[in-house]
């Protein structure tokens, strides 16, 4: 959810702005804009629409300015138009800001500087930030960052902010709160970005912003990073190498279908160096240093957004199942704004791709108040869960780029049947051969994702039949009941077709009413212990001509004969089997959404990362 980059050095920056934007377009955006500074004049293009317009808006223009800001802005506060995408500037242009964020007060001050006569422009919440700098600046007789330290002890939100100057030239400064925000630190030359993917090409130096602080970064000075109180905070620089190839689409036509295919791959990195197949061992780094505390504990309280929700649910199975644990799973955004219990004998455990989602953090920090163990699990490396929890595991599941998380998903699952597998044998849940056989079993996994993927043309044909739907209902039982959610979830992010995931048991408390011979129904059909159930089921959506696509075990001809098409994947535990059998549905989803002409990548009114409410 919008993007920034910044820029100091000796090179052109309006180059390194452009192809950095061009690195944040996975976030989800609607407009672009940059501002660039040179020789103390300060000169901003911005429009709505996809970067490449910024790019081909200043072509001709002669920006030679070696410092400079932008932007891809997701729309919060007034439409996508040209007027509100940012930069915002004061009314003497001397002021320039981006913002990713929300400042939930801004109509008051908006309002007082109203009063003072001040102009606005735009709709947004950030104007009023290029407004109060200058303001403060006149009305106290202060500098930029003295002003910028005092507004923002007094406004109320999230915020990464980052401002020029052209009363300081050599000067760009920034600020963080509940938005993420990495300086990068060159050869002579400094980025600010809201994520290493869009400097990862020219240092591998970071030092992560935390919250309520304050970075000076100065052409001839170096950079300092100081509070909200004008202390000033050392910092730890990172070491991160950002391999540029895994942000590109490699052959593929998008990064979507890229990152499917990836999952062979990245379900083997997931769990590489976790267990050993010979020697019979699984250990998580995470689980293995606080096994005390997971050997006494009362729950396991998940919390997250959207797929990682999903995968929470999955857990939810597993850890009751192998673990014998006590599980609640909640969505972040509730979990937060409620009373929830919170015992010092629970663990929460977040989980998000990202690890800057807004709602997820802020759930965190309730835990944390209430003394829980915090676990996260996260695929970007230094992310804000993963500084904030109190031990985790990362997925390595590589750059996720697509806004639809297919690999994360996978990835997510793989480190939390692990997790689970662990736990089990410890606690003398889990018996040695049964420890011995889940081994096995996810040691096959990587080879049982590659055979499914063999099936894509089938998948693409069976999409070619489908993809006038306007509505789509999908099925599960047990452990599949969350894979259908997540299914239903692709196909109405991707494809823009109302779809909805349900436990099969409960088709005929609602959903069975839009049955019709134009509703397609995707059943998740692996689970052998309930397949008389799952026939029913089918039967039941057949008597009212509906047609049935399902995903079934290898060989399981009576289900052939039942369905109108069918997608085989190999044989796996049934709780384990959440990690292959969302591939097709994945697929799936991509081909009816590709056939309808929609943009896969970036689709409509979504961001990858939802760092605001």
């Amino acid at each position: 959810m919008c993007g920034i980059i910044a820029y100091l050095g000796d090179k052109e920056a309006t180059p390194i702005l452009i192809d950095g934007l061009y690195k944040l377009e996975y976030r989800g955006y609607d407009s672009a804009g940059l501002s660039v500074l040179e020789h103390k004049n300060l000169t901003s293009y911005k429009c709505t629409g996809k970067v490449s317009a910024l790019d081909e808006l200043i072509k001709e223009e002669a920006l030679c300015g070696t410092i400079g800001i932008a932007h891809t802005r997701w729309a919060t506060h007034g439409p996508p138009n040209d007027i509100n995408a940012h930069p915002h500037n004061s009314e003497d242009d001397k002021i320039s800001v981006v913002h990713n964020g929300i400042i939930e007060n801004y109509l008051s001050w908006k309002s007082i500087l109203e009063n003072k006569g001040y102009h606005f422009k735009s709709e947004t919440d950030t104007e009023v930030i290029a407004h109060l700098i200058s303001y403060f600046k006149k009305e106290f007789k202060i500098g930029t960052e003295e002003a910028l330290r005092r507004i923002l002890q007094k406004v109320v939100g999230a915020y990464a902010l980052v401002i020029l100057d052209s009363d300081n030239p050599e000067t760009i400064l920034a600020a963080k709160r509940s938005s993420p925000l990495v300086f990068g630190i060159g050869d002579g030359e400094y980025f600010l970005a809201s994520d290493v993917s869009a400097i990862g090409q020219y240092t591998d130096k970071f030092i992560f912003i935390e919250d309520d602080q304050i970075i000076n970064i100065h052409r001839h000075e170096g950079y300092r990073i100081s509070s909200l109180k004008n202390e000033s905070i050392p910092a730890e620089i990172q070491e991160i190498d950002v391999q540029i190839e895994e942000i590109e689409k490699g052959g593929f036509p998008h990064f979507m279908l890229k990152e499917i295919y990836q999952q062979p791959q990245t379900i083997a990195d997931s769990m590489r160096g976790r267990y050993h197949v010979e020697d019979k061992w699984v250990s998580v780094g995470g689980v293995k240093d606080h096994l005390d505390k997971f050997a006494s504990i009362d729950r396991l309280i998940f919390v997250a957004c959207g797929t990682s929700w999903h995968t929470a649910l999955v857990a939810e199975y597993l850890f009751e199942e192998i673990a014998r644990i006590p599980c609640e799973v909640e969505y972040a955004s509730e979990f937060r704004y409620r009373n929830p219990i919170i015992r010092k004998n629970d663990v929460v455990i977040a989980i998000s791709q990202s690890g800057e989602t807004a709602d997820t953090l802020a759930a965190l920090e309730l835990a944390k108040e209430k003394g829980a163990l915090t676990y996260g699990i996260v695929n970007v490396v230094g992310s804000s869960i993963a500084r904030m929890t109190d031990t985790g595991s990362y997925t390595h599941a590589g750059p996720e780029i697509g806004v639809a998380s297919t690999k994360a998903f996978t990835s997510q699952l793989c480190v939390l049947s692990l997790m689970a597998i662990q736990l089990g044998h410890h606690l003398g849940r889990l018996s040695d051969e049964l420890y011995h056989t889940y081994i096995t079993e996810l040691d096959s996994l990587p080879l049982k994702a590659t055979k499914i993927l063999s099936q894509d043309e089938k998948l693409r044909y069976i999409a070619s039949e489908i993809k006038s739907a306007s509505n789509a209902l999908y099925l599960g039982r047990g452990f599949n009941f969350p894979v259908a959610l997540e299914g239903a979830l692709k196909l109405k992010e991707i494809s823009y077709i109302h779809a909805e995931g349900y436990p099969a048991a409960e088709m005929k408390h609602g959903p069975i009413a839009l049955i019709d011979l134009y509703m397609p129904v995707i059943v998740l059909a692996t689970n052998e212990s309930v397949l008389d159930k799952i026939l029913s089921n089918i039967a039941e959506v057949k008597a009212r001509k509906g047609i049935v696509i399902a995903i079934i075990n290898e060989g399981n001809e009576r289900i052939k004969d039942a369905v109108d098409f069918y997608v085989e994947i190999p044989q796996i535990k049934e709780t384990l089997s959440p990690i292959i059998s969302v591939i097709p549905l994945q697929l799936l989803a991509y081909h009816i959404a590709v056939m309808r002409g929609c943009d896969v990548d970036q689709p409509r009114n979504l961001a990858k990362s939802v760092t605001v409410e």
